[in-house]
């Protein structure tokens, strides 16, 4: 039975109600990136992290669209791509283009609000970089090692894909992620 709680500090530091709530079976289904050119970026994907296509290719519109995206005369097309290491029925990594895509002014920032990036567990963070950029992405800084206390020896690096999407390239060393 849900219940209430009082004396959470909620959003802006405020105290607030929270809800208690019964756990729901979850688990992670995907990650939906909106393109410019749906085919290029996941063949950028394919390529440099070794993605998989889940078929079948996406073309999807109508009214049932609109009423759950918000947007409206919703259309879009694309393709689900496997995450690697994630195995059959893992997650996915959903490359959707729109006809009309809304364009920042400013190019995705590791600290702008919202989701920064996307991160990927490489063999060799150097390898993969030189991929991305072979692949039609770029740097945006340089590659870093360093000790984490308690969680090892991480060597990582930002670059950005052919969309200017942020990627994090690591490689963990006598430890893991820690998430």
């Amino acid at each position: 039975m849900a219940g209430y709680r009082t004396g959470a500090v909620g959003r802006n530091n405020r105290l607030c109600r929270t809800m208690e709530v019964m756990s729901v079976n979850t688990c992670f289904a995907h990650v939906n990136l909106v393109a410019i050119d749906w085919r290029r970026l996941a063949a950028f994907y394919q390529q440099v992290f070794g993605c998989h296509p889940v078929p079948p290719e996406r073309h999807l519109r109508g009214d049932w669209l609109s009423r759950a995206t918000g947007v409206p005369d919703a259309e879009v097309e694309g393709i689900h791509l496997r995450l690697p290491g994630s195995g059959e029925g893992g997650p996915t990594l959903e490359v959707f283009q729109y006809p009309s895509v809304v364009r920042d002014c400013l190019p995705p920032a590791a600290n702008r609000k919202g989701f920064a990036h996307i991160a990927f567990g490489v063999d060799d963070v150097a390898g993969t970089l030189d991929q991305v950029h072979a692949c039609g992405g770029s740097s945006i800084g340089e590659i870093v090692c360093r000790d984490i206390k308690g969680s090892g020896r991480i060597t990582f690096a930002y670059a950005r894909d052919p969309e200017d999407n942020i990627i994090e390239l690591q490689r963990w060393e006598n430890g893991h992620d820690p998430d």
